[in-house]
């Protein structure tokens, strides 16, 4: 019987900056349902890797594959066209605007035939559904750093991602809100979704993650 297609699978991609050689023939293979951890310390390339998983860069070599077909990422929109959706360390939110809002925010259709209290009601049965309690009323001003984050996560799933990359996602939680995102990770892989975070912490690696990839240098030492 044939292995299921891979959600992602990241060949020989290589990405050069003026004076670093950033990612170096890097091979990444995800599989559906898996929590997979890049793991490494500053530089050491998994920031570039993802960001061109997300659309934001384009590889000077190497190849991507979502489930088994060949993909090529023009800009991030392309990216979540494809189902990925990236939470980065620097939320990307509107703070004047509501939970609510934010989460539709570059969505296609037009604001005005939008029923924002039905968005309202879905993006609650949605977090309440994932452990991640957030008022959808509320304004970003509002909230603490973690329900940010997690704003930024309903954000990905609203507009259906089923691969969600992490970047540093607890660098800026309290340990309880980390235990918090640790069950929202699992939740979220026990439906299918591949799940990848950035980390340059061991302890956090072993809490969380199924898979572990170590990057140093720009090169693959190990997964």
């Amino acid at each position: 019987m044939d292995n299921p297609p891979l959600a992602v699978e990241m060949r020989g991609i290589v990405k050069r900056f003026p004076g670093v050689l950033a990612n170096d023939q890097v091979d990444l293979r995800v599989a559906p349902g898996e929590v997979h951890a890049l793991l490494g310390e500053n530089g050491a390339g998994k920031s570039t890797l993802m960001n061109i998983l997300a659309g934001l860069y384009r590889p000077d070599a190497g190849e991507i594959r979502l489930n088994g077909q060949r993909v090529e990422f023009r800009s991030p929109k392309d990216a979540i066209a494809a189902g990925i959706g990236m939470v980065h360390q620097h939320f990307m939110l509107v703070e004047s605007q509501t939970v609510a809002e934010n989460v539709i925010l570059g969505l296609d259709e037009p604001r005005f035939v939008l029923d924002m209290g039905k968005v309202a009601d879905q993006i609650a049965t949605m977090a309440e559904g994932y452990g991640m309690a957030v008022d959808p009323h509320a304004r970003i001003w509002q909230l603490s750093v973690g329900e940010q984050q997690r704003v930024e996560i309903l954000k990905a799933l609203y507009i259906g991602a089923n691969i969600l990359v992490l970047d540093e996602p607890t660098a800026v939680l309290t340990p309880q809100e980390a235990e918090q995102l640790y069950a929202t990770v699992a939740r979220l892989a026990g439906e299918g979704k591949s799940i990848i975070f950035i980390s340059h912490k061991l302890s956090e690696v072993s809490s969380a993650a199924h898979k572990v990839t170590v990057l140093r240098g720009g090169r693959v030492v190990g997964t």
